[in-house]
């Protein structure tokens, strides 16, 4: 009878932790493409948002917009009995910084915070940027419409809070529009420092910068393909760190990578629709996101974006020249698409926020044996574990298995050498942490 029992406890576990989450379905579904219109159509009409331009007008400039968004996130608020908590978080950078800042300039982001019930001090955070530019980054009085850079990626982040704030999660979230970026990822710089004041425990950004074009300068077109930007290790490891990696593995194993394969993974089960794309390298070629002044301060941190690019609609005066009409303007923006992006991030967001932390130290063993084996120290609020491996040359999590609420495990057969491995803790719910790559060997 005891026998029984434990298989039947197996068995209910199994199924709690592969279960799939019915408020995710229904998250996507409530992602709104006319909202996400409405909002874009209001930044714009802003004129220019070009962080050194009018503060002082309540129609023009990058004041009245971040005021807008505020009372946005200010009215999401009142809707979920004030479960939002917004702020402006500001930064004074001086003139001369760079060669982008002209005067001196007040970088503010605009900030909500919806709290977790259980771990309020525990943050997943989705980012899109208020600021735009024309072809001289520092014309701050020309329009500057960013329609696409980077209008679609901050209602991206207003719509997300009107979708997630319906709901109650365990970790916090956080939704910002960051300012300064196209002087110098100054707003993202601002945040993350104040992160590290505050204490806040970052598990990660999804930093949305241009969610909108479908219709690529290489000719592609296409309304399911997305990119997921993630560096390999953080800049921050220390020189041991580096050292191990060269022994044990881990080159593509950082956190942000482990961010990155999360949202490829939940992805592909909630939205088989979508084509997310790994992109190994920290952002697009020689160019840079507010993603990465994160990643400076140690945190993880991707950028999900639109797969095909259109150069003429980027940084780019509004003019017709050789019969190609530049500027980055509204009518270039595929709101469906942009929907699509914005539900692609709720739902991670609400999963991480679901899921119990992740464990802090995994070890792994088996050195010259038959099997590997994985020891981890527990998280509060988890119901059990999940281990993962893949091929060395995979670059996602291609094999997993659930082992109960244990923290140790053989893998018996599958051999140390040929497979990189990792461990996710899993709640009652059925939601995973993010999976966490060993960090320390052991011998025995």
């Amino acid at each position: 009878m005891k026998k029984y029992a434990t298989l039947l406890l197996i068995l209910l576990s199994t199924l709690t932790y592969s279960q799939s989450d019915s408020r995710l379905y229904d998250i996507i579904d409530n992602v709104s493409s006319k909202r996400i219109k409405n909002d874009v159509t209001t930044l714009t009409n802003f004129g220019t948002r070009h962080t050194l331009s009018d503060t002082t007008s309540a129609t023009r400039g990058i004041g009245a917009a971040r005021r807008w968004i505020k009372s946005e996130f200010e009215k999401i608020s009142e809707g979920c009995n004030n479960c939002l908590e917004v702020f402006y978080q500001k930064d004074l950078i001086k003139e001369g910084e760079n060669d982008r800042i002209v005067h001196d300039v007040w970088v503010v982001n605009v900030v909500a915070i919806q709290r977790g019930t259980k771990y309020p001090n525990k943050f997943i955070i989705m980012s899109g940027d208020i600021d735009s530019r024309v072809s001289d980054p520092t014309d701050f009085t020309s329009d500057a419409p960013g329609a696409n850079d980077n209008a679609s990626g901050m209602a991206g982040a207003i719509e997300a809070a009107r979708v997630l704030s319906k709901y109650n999660f365990e970790s916090s979230i956080i939704y910002v529009g960051l300012s300064g970026e196209e002087q110098g990822l100054f707003g993202g710089k601002g945040l993350a420092a104040y992160a590290k004041q505050q204490g806040w425990e970052i598990l990660g950004i999804l930093n949305n910068d241009m969610i909108g074009n479908i219709s690529g300068v290489d000719g592609v077109v296409s309304n399911r393909d997305f990119r997921i930007f993630s560096e390999p290790v953080p800049p921050t490891e220390t020189e041991q760190q580096r050292k191990a990696r060269r022994f044990y593995g881990g080159e593509v194993d950082g956190i942000s990578r482990q961010l990155a394969r999360y949202v490829y993974k939940t992805t592909k089960m909630y939205m088989p629709e979508m084509n997310p794309i790994l992109i190994y390298r920290l952002d697009r070629f020689g160019r840079g996101g507010h993603h990465r002044p994160f990643n400076d301060a140690g945190f993880a941190g991707i950028r999900i974006m639109e797969a095909h690019e259109n150069y003429t609609q980027q940084h780019q005066d509004i003019r017709m020249e050789n019969g190609i009409a530049y500027g980055d303007v509204l009518e270039h923006v595929n709101f469906e698409y942009a929907k699509k992006l914005t539900a692609v991030n709720a739902i991670n967001l609400a999963s991480i926020a679901s899921a119990p932390p992740a464990p802090e130290e995994v070890q792994i063993g088996g050195i010259v044996q038959a099997s590997v084996k994985l020891k981890w120290s527990k998280s509060e609020g988890a119901t059990g574990y999940k281990i993962y491996w893949r091929d060395t040359t995979s670059p996602t999590w291609d094999h997993s298995r659930y082992v109960g609420d244990i923290n140790s495990f053989t893998l018996d057969g599958i051999v140390i050498d040929n497979s990189f491995f990792g461990v996710a803790a899993v709640g009652a719910n059925g939601h995973e942490s993010i999976i966490v790559f060993p960090n320390r060997v052991f011998r025995e």
